[in-house]
């Protein structure tokens, strides 16, 4: 039971955080190639030799090993169809297979024997038995060489042919865009205005270069494009194509990486050799960081993807910017690429691509919007103002949400109602029909959202009320209590901080002063508290104990913003204790607070427990009708 939608809480405290051996050695990367041909080669050939060994042991049927003792005597009882004398021995086969496709093969180990040329003459007029010698000098061995290398040429050609069929190890297979294809422009991209004008001034190089040369500046080898997962790079890119006219090559970071050595040179090279063919271009490598990766010696690293970087660092400083070739990257971990990649000359800009603020979130709202019909109700500020903390994909994902809920109820035009729940489904999932709770569920659930909410009301520093609702959703929560910020914030202050632990845990105080026990229902909230409980005293210097130190750092920025310790044992230690501390203080403060307004809490769960959801303007004024005094 969350109190805030799961991915749509003000995220305003993130705002407060805020080598060069590359060149490669060609004939190194042909000699790597040629030994791939050679060690494919060399098993091609093992291969053919047991193939043709297999086929020759098949083809020639069963074999028996026998004494020459044996042979002898089968030979004078007449058992002995046909003899063939080698140097060293002799096969044989039994006269009673004769009916036997596949007879069965008999060797003997020949010893001297004068009257062996006797006994075979005897047994040839006796028994019919033929027998011949065979001659093993050069003929026959030559026969053999030739057989296994017109079984080895075949099978080298077979494979030629399925690698070609393929499209080859070492192509770059990139996917190839003009500004048709792309039909994107800067006006389709919404809410990054400082990102779009970084990249103008490229677009105006490749429009019009001499202005720039004459002057002696020099187009920007690249750009890398910085930001979390949705903000709109690979959108971004395709936008530099479409408003410079050129061609696109698009290719992702894995695309480079095979199990073979020097497949992902090889891309590289094929890559930037048809940019050039095609100049002025861009090309544009979507998540760089699969082959951008920092080398590591001391653990030992990993040869194809550190040589697919040595080869584009070579081939970066290798082409002339004159020609009017571009190349953006897109990567969500900046922190590990390799040094060498980031150094003037290669990247010589970082675009950051962040989340839109309030005004952007507007404007990214209206781009998505202009193509869907909709009624007088929409109100796209107070739409943005309730997706505090979402992504342009969010936003899109959102209008094309409330458009199909407009459908499915058979209207012809979207709605705020639409679009407002279409935020819900998106942050929260989908209303879950057939999960039915039990009466005492629904009650302690019930209890729990108004606790929450009633602590937002009742304490200075917390933001407005939008829904409460104990309508379980297919994302896990049983309920929740929707917070929307009255305006944009960048920075939260410690009070505020402090009435957000005493919200997050207003679930639990509830259930504990009305049952009399506890349920599962808050561990997403006391997840939530300890996080931020955790944030002021290591990051924020919130905490008096501590004072202003940096304790933990954030890895990831823009992806999990994971926290690494930046402290001894002994002071982490410490640091469980002040947030155990302060967490009992703002579970103590909220209970004071719920006991103070229990009729409130009442009044307030039993008319939400009969209409399940409860808007904030209703819940206001149930909470004025209940404390007229407020």
């Amino acid at each position: 039971m969350d109190n805030n939608l799961p991915d749509n809480s003000n995220n305003n405290n993130n705002n407060n955080n805020n080598s060069n051996n590359s060149n490669n050695n060609n004939n190194g990367n042909k000699g790597r190639n040629n030994r791939s041909i050679m060690v494919i080669l060399v098993i091609s050939i093992l291969l053919t030799f047991l193939f043709w060994r297999v086929f020759d042991r098949v083809s020639s049927g069963r074999e028996e090993e026998v004494t020459y003792g044996q042979f002898i005597e089968m030979l004078d009882k007449g058992e002995v169809g046909s003899v063939k004398i080698y140097g060293s021995k002799i096969v044989f086969e039994n006269n009673a297979d004769d009916k036997v496709i596949s007879k069965t093969k008999y060797t003997a180990t020949r010893i001297s024997d004068d009257s062996l040329a006797e006994k075979l003459r005897q047994a040839k007029t006796k028994y019919g038995t033929e027998y011949e010698g065979v001659d093993e000098s050069g003929s026959a061995m030559i026969g053999t060489i030739i057989s296994y290398i017109v079984m080895i040429v075949a099978f080298y050609l077979l494979l030629s042919m399925i690698m070609k069929r393929s499209g080859g190890v070492g192509r770059a297979n990139a996917k190839i865009y003009v500004e048709k294809k792309t039909g994107v422009t800067f006006a389709d991209v919404a809410g990054e205005e400082e990102a779009k004008e970084s990249l103008t001034e490229m677009v105006d190089f490749l429009h019009n270069p001499k202005k720039y040369l004459d002057i002696g500046a020099k187009l920007p080898k690249g750009a890398l494009l910085v930001g979390p997962p949705g903000t709109g790079k690979t959108l971004l890119a395709k936008a530099v194509a479409g408003e410079a006219n050129v061609p696109f090559f698009s290719m992702s970071g894995s695309s480079f990486v095979e199990m073979y050595v020097g497949v992902g040179a090889s891309r590289v090279r094929d890559l930037f050799k048809q940019a050039t063919q095609m100049a002025p271009c861009i090309i544009f490598i979507d998540e760089i960081d699969a082959i951008g990766r920092s080398r590591d010696s001391r653990h030992g690293g990993d040869s194809e993807r550190e040589q697919t970087l040595n080869q584009l660092l070579a081939e970066m400083d290798g082409f002339d910017t004159s020609k009017g070739i571009v190349i953006l990257a897109a990567t969500n971990c900046p922190e590990v690429l390799d040094k060498a990649l980031l150094r003037p000359g290669r990247f010589d800009r970082r675009v950051i691509v962040e989340k839109p603020d309030l005004k952007g979130r507007i404007d990214t709202l209206k781009v998505h919007s202009k193509n869907v019909k909709m009624d007088e109700t929409v109100d796209l500020h107070e739409l943005a103002l309730a997706t505090s903390g979402a992504v342009g994909a969010d936003l899109a994902n959102i209008i094309n949400e409330g458009a199909l809920a407009a459908v499915r109820d058979g209207r012809s035009l979207v709605s705020q109602q639409d679009l407002i729940g279409a935020v819900e489904v998106v942050f929260a999932g989908k209303e879950k029909k057939d999960r039915l709770l039990s009466k005492e569920e629904k009650q302690i659930v019930a209890y729990h959202e108004v606790g929450h909410a009633l602590l937002a009301a009742l304490q200075k520093h917390t933001e407005p009320i939008q829904r409460i609702t104990i309508v379980p959703r297919t994302m896990g929560s049983l309920g929740y209590v929707w917070q929307v910020p009255e305006e944009e914030k960048y920075l939260e202050s410690k009070k505020e901080l402090e009435a957000e632990l005493v919200t997050l845990l207003g679930g639990r105080a509830a259930e504990e002063l009305k049952f009399d026990s506890v349920t599962t229902g808050a561990s997403n909230d006391i997840e939530k508290a300890t996080k931020t409980a955790r944030a002021m005293i290591t990051m924020y210097g919130m905490s008096d104990k501590f004072g202003m130190v940096q304790l933990e750092s954030i890895e990831g920025q823009y992806l999990d913003r994971n926290l690494a310790l930046q402290c001894s044992d002994e002071t982490a230690t410490k640091i469980d204790k002040e947030i155990r501390d302060m967490l009992r203080d703002s579970y103590n403060k909220a209970k004071k607070l719920l006991s103070a307004h229990m009729a409130a809490l009442d009044s307030i769960a039993s008319f939400l427990i009969e209409h399940e959801t409860i808007t904030g303007k209703e819940f206001m004024s149930i909470l004025a009708q209940v404390e007229p005094q407020r």
